[in-house]
């Protein structure tokens, strides 16, 4: 099972990508991509620019990356109560393309933050939208108070979360399909 770790990220010390990272991972016999948005260079979406010169190869090459893969486990920086700009903007562009651009695959929709609520705003958002764009949503999960809860070593160090982080993890595989 071929899987995306993406993180709504373009900080090169990103939590979201060690997060998305994290629990692609921990999926059983998953081949995992993880991918760094940071080799997508766009310019800022609008009519205009699309008029002018097309859909850029950038956001194409994000699509074939994700048509390549079985299933999607993506974590969200939370900017302002919303997507990070970077995400949005490659977002955009690629829906341009196909307006479901997650292409019906499984996914894991995730988001972290330092603070208490995890980037639950950005989690509901996306929750509410991505379906509507093609995602299988499987499950999603929050990790509140990343640095107090998040290891490189072990992972999660919360036994609660550890356990919850799991149970979502384990919709992906291809033993357990939706219910």
């Amino acid at each position: 099972m071929k899987v995306l770790a993406l993180a709504g990220s373009t900080s090169s010390t990103s939590i979201n990508r060690q997060l998305a990272n994290h629990a692609a991972h921990l999926i059983s016999g998953a081949e995992v991509t993880e991918l760094d948005l940071r080799k997508y260079e766009l310019p800022i979406y609008s009519s205009d620019e699309e008029n002018e010169h097309g859909i850029p190869t950038d956001a194409h090459a994000f699509l074939a990356t994700i048509r390549a893969h079985d299933a999607i486990v993506i974590s969200l920086a939370e900017h302002n109560g919303s997507y990070a700009a970077a995400f949005k903007n490659l977002y955009d562009w690629t829906s341009r393309i196909d307006a479901k651009l997650w292409s019906g695959k499984p996914m894991l929709l995730m988001a972290t933050s330092p603070g208490a609520m995890g980037g639950r705003f950005v989690l509901e958002a996306a929750e509410a939208k991505f379906p509507r764009m093609g995602a299988d949503l499987r499950a999603t999960f929050s990790l509140p108070s990343f640095y107090d809860h998040f290891s490189p070593e072990n992972g999660i160090t919360h036994e609660g979360l550890a356990k919850e982080l799991g149970e979502a993890v384990r919709t992906l595989e291809p033993t357990n399909p939706p219910s």
